[in-house]
């Protein structure tokens, strides 16, 4: 599989996991990396920002396709092939714009600086 062919993966295994983050069978340890992954998925901002030269891009990546094959692992097959199929449909009008899918990707990027804060200040 190129990279082509797993990018365009991606795009239809992202809605499958926030249809099984929704699922009663899904296990709990599955629902927790789903949800991380689906808020990093939909997150504005990066762990890493785009503009540092190329550590930028390495979270989009190796972040993101890391935390979706860890999901799609610990979800049970036949309970994904039904999300798989569910999601087929679930974003024809487009990416859900919510913000606060970023509200952990803000959080840590406020620890970071508040450290970086205190260490320049002592």
């Amino acid at each position: 599989m190129n990279l082509k062919e797993r990018a365009k993966q991606l795009k239809t295994d992202i809605p499958a996991i926030f249809i099984a983050l929704k699922k009663k069978e899904t296990p709990i340890l599955a629902k927790v990396i789903a949800g991380i992954t689906i808020a990093y998925a939909l997150s504005p901002i990066d762990l890493i920002p785009d503009f540092i030269p190329v550590l930028g891009y390495l979270d989009d990546l190796l972040i993101l396709p890391a935390l979706v094959a860890l999901t799609i692992k610990l979800i049970p097959k036949d309970i994904f092939k039904k999300c798989r199929i569910e999601s087929e449909n679930l974003w024809k009008t487009g990416k859900p714009k919510s913000w606060y899918y970023s509200i952990p990707i803000i959080i840590i990027w406020l620890v970071i600086i508040f450290f970086i804060i205190k260490v320049i200040v002592k």
